[in-house]
């Protein structure tokens, strides 16, 4: 009877944890998402349904190319549910990432959110790394309809190869996939990592430190 207890136990925590493994499905057709200053919850409030309308599920302007005159030499446009209010609870989103020659869109995290990406112009050579203690690295090139997939939370990066510009579509499941560049966030928080700290976890100088910190990190 305890075995049995265990096990049933030890199911209801797996399906449990999987149900809430991604984000929330919807139970209506749509929550167009509102505002609300006074009140945080996860995702966004819903408008009256009656008063939706086509512009809730719409987005212009994703075949303009983004500028990647910056450090990094990308550039992401994101379509979420910040820019499409329809998108609360449906679980999707996507972005449109350019690329000048030899851009990079820098090594980063999605931490709610597998991506799909498909390359429509151009040559990217991309990646990503496991978790602890194997680290190990994915990498492969893709060219013009090539499509490669960075599961959720694993750190990743794309690489313009080529000496034209190129362009990829990326899909998300979900609907702010949210997004944390690591060198932004290492050494570009506010207020700063304590130079003790990042010496010892880099093995560096205290003064590599404060030239890294002392750099301008561009967020995409």
């Amino acid at each position: 009877m305890g075995a049995h207890f265990l096990i049933v136990t030890v199911f209801l925590a797996l399906t449990s944890s999987l149900a809430f493994a991604s984000d929330p499905s919807p139970l209506q057709d749509f929550c167009v998402a509102v505002d609300d200053p006074k009140l945080f919850v996860n995702g966004k409030f819903c408008k009256d349904p009656k008063l939706a309308t086509a512009e809730d599920f719409s987005f212009k302007g994703l075949d303009i190319a983004g500028n990647t005159s910056n450090k990094v030499g990308s550039n992401v446009t994101q379509v979420n549910v910040a820019q499409i209010a329809g998108l609360n609870t449906l679980g999707v989103s996507l972005a449109r990432i350019d690329y000048a020659p030899y851009g990079l869109n820098p090594p980063h995290t999605h931490p709610r959110a597998t991506e799909i990406l498909t390359v429509l112009e151009g040559t990217l050579y991309v990646g990503f790394v496991t978790s602890n203690p194997e680290n190990r690295l994915f990498t492969k090139v893709l060219n013009k309809g090539d499509v490669f997939v960075f599961p959720e939370g694993l750190i990743h990066f794309q690489f313009n190869t080529g000496h034209t510009n190129a362009v990829a579509i990326a899909g998300f499941g979900s609907q702010n996939p949210g997004v944390i560049t690591i060198a932004n966030a290492v050494f570009g928080s506010k207020p700063p990592i304590s130079d003790d700290v990042l010496a010892k976890a880099f093995q560096v100088d205290k003064k590599v430190v404060d030239y890294l910190q002392a750099q301008f990190w561009v967020n995409n």
